[in-house]
């Protein structure tokens, strides 16, 4: 309910949700949808499993360059994993 209210870290939980198969069937889709609403609204966390996503080609086009663009928005606000 809190995801779909706009709060960011719910939304970025949601994501992990979906993207490990906790509780539902996985859906890496679903995961990167919900970690991209969180990541508009600054969650180093959501940007750096986009990074990740799209590193990876998981659940989008494998694109190296949005893969770049997500990680480094998580590491310049300081999010180890990204750094």
């Amino acid at each position: 309910k809190a995801a779909a209210q706009g709060y960011a870290r719910a939304e970025y939980n949601l994501g992990i949700v979906y993207d490990k198969g906790q509780w539902v069937p996985q859906d890496y889709a679903k995961a990167n949808y919900w970690y991209e609403k969180a990541a508009a609204q600054g969650n180093a966390g959501a940007e750096n499993n986009l990074g990740y996503a799209y590193a990876h080609g998981q659940g989008v086009p494998q694109d190296y360059a949005k893969a770049n663009y997500w990680t480094e928005k998580a590491a310049a606000q300081g999010y180890a994993r990204a750094e």
